[in-house]
């Protein structure tokens, strides 16, 4: 279903949702999924919303869906596998020809009659930065929330095998995390410490070795009186990245132990960004 009223925002129709953070999908305003079921088409239509609003040449197309080893006939087989993805969306009421364009040197997709889940987090996280900028804590705080509801799992999850979706899923989980940190960060500002900690660590299940991810639960627990379980979280991820990457601690997080075995002031103090050496948005 759809996340909120403000998906529409700024977009006209609303016939169909894209999404690409997560498993790829195309999902009608009652719930229904109408993906295409074939790989290419899939492939083609998640690489073009990653990328909306720009001309994708028909080379990168190429590349990106054959990985590098495209037949003799790749060409032609774009072009009719455009064809196909047209006529799915036309079957969905879409003005296919307008949402798909052939522009040189390939092709665009234009958002016509339908939504974009990665469009609408970039739109969040802007406005987020923007209530950061002037000041209001809490209501850049809620709009990063709003930015990782839309997630449903890591971006492109089903076509992750794929080198090219590899590289590019792995830089829209990027944004992901940015948004956690600013929205961490924040929420550390506005004291909310002991809300905190349960969803940072439910996050380091799957990130053991997210560096400032542990330096923002070792805050939280800090301030909440927690300092045995803080410093026991820096051996946690100081354990991690010796035995999986053997490296020591980021200088930052090393500092940050440091502080906290010696109640430094500015623990207190300071704001989350000093502490954790990250800049603010």
């Amino acid at each position: 279903m759809f996340a909120s009223p403000s998906w529409r925002r700024g977009l006209p129709g609303g016939i169909v949702k894209f999404q690409v953070l997560g498993p790829v999908e195309i999902e009608t305003e009652d719930g229904t999924q109408v993906s295409p079921r074939a790989l290419k088409l899939r492939s083609l239509l998640a690489y073009l919303c990653a990328h909306h609003g720009e001309a994708v040449s028909s080379g990168r197309l190429i590349e990106a869906l054959w990985s590098g080893a495209p037949p003799q006939t790749a060409s032609t087989a774009l072009h009719v596998y455009v064809s196909k993805l047209r006529k799915h969306l036309q079957s969905l009421d879409l003005d296919a020809a307008a949402l798909i364009t052939t522009q040189p040197p390939g092709y665009k997709l234009r958002l016509i009659g339908c939504d974009l889940d990665v469009y609408e987090f970039d739109r969040l996280l802007g406005t987020a930065r923007e209530f950061r900028r002037n000041g209001d804590r809490e209501k850049a705080s809620k709009t990063f929330e709003q930015a990782i509801s839309l997630w449903r799992g890591q971006a492109l999850e089903d076509l992750r095998s794929i080198p090219a979706f590899e590289s590019l899923g792995r830089r829209l989980d990027e944004r992901r995390s940015f948004a956690h940190e600013q929205r961490f960060e924040l929420e550390l500002e506005l004291g909310n410490h002991k809300a905190l900690v349960g969803e940072i660590y439910a996050l380091l299940d799957d990130r053991s070795t997210w560096e400032n991810l542990y330096a923002y639960l070792m805050v939280a627990l800090y301030r909440s009186g927690r300092t045995a379980e803080a410093l026991a979280t820096y051996s946690r991820v100081r354990r991690n990245l010796v035995e999986d990457h053997g490296i020591e601690p980021a200088p930052r997080l090393q500092r940050l132990q440091h502080a906290i075995l010696t109640h430094a002031p500015s623990l207190d103090d300071c704001g989350a960004d000093q502490l954790v050496g990250v800049n603010a948005a």
